[in-house]
């Protein structure tokens, strides 16, 4: 095991026995959000540290510096938006994880997906299995599917239909 991952599972495991820091009173009160703020009340239990009070975070919470920022995986994420992208990742497959951009349609999707999997990079959200990224593939090259004569001359709308002075 090396010293990456023996640092991952302790990261696992610290983040099992996280508390899982709120708000004071947010469990009260609908209108105080969960999310994190820092205690600043005269008598507030959770700002003086007592038995009774509330978890704050801490620097004893905080993982280790080595795999700080780093995915579950081992990798370092990386939102990619084209190819250009992915070739600046100076090739290393074995360092970096991708993540691509929910901007993107499936075709360029599609593309980035086969770009990275050549260069064996690890894609984080795939979000599509191999036989339905190929049944897309096999849709987009039907040339029915994409035949925009028929669109056109097709009346979805009769002038009988519409009666306009009723």
């Amino acid at each position: 095991m090396s010293e990456e991952e023996r640092l991952l599972e302790i990261r696992k495991r610290m983040k099992k026995k996280r508390p899982s820091f709120r708000r004071v009173e947010s469990w009260r009160y609908d209108r105080v959000k969960d999310s994190w703020r820092k205690a600043r009340g005269i008598d507030s239990q959770t700002r003086k540290k007592t038995k009774s009070g509330v978890k704050s975070p801490s620097v004893g919470y905080r993982s280790p510096k080595k795999i700080r920022g780093l995915h579950p995986s081992g990798y370092q994420e990386v939102r990619i938006n084209n190819k250009y992208d992915i070739e600046t990742l100076n090739l290393r497959p074995n360092k970096h994880a991708i993540k691509i951009s929910g901007r993107l349609g499936s075709k360029k999707r599609l593309d980035l997906i086969d770009y990275a999997q050549k260069r064996n990079f690890l894609i984080l959200n795939l979000g599509i299995s191999q036989k339905e990224m190929d049944e897309f593939e096999a849709m987009l090259e039907d040339e029915d599917f994409l035949d925009e004569e028929e669109l056109e001359d097709e009346d979805f709308l009769d002038e009988e239909d519409l009666d306009l002075d009723e």
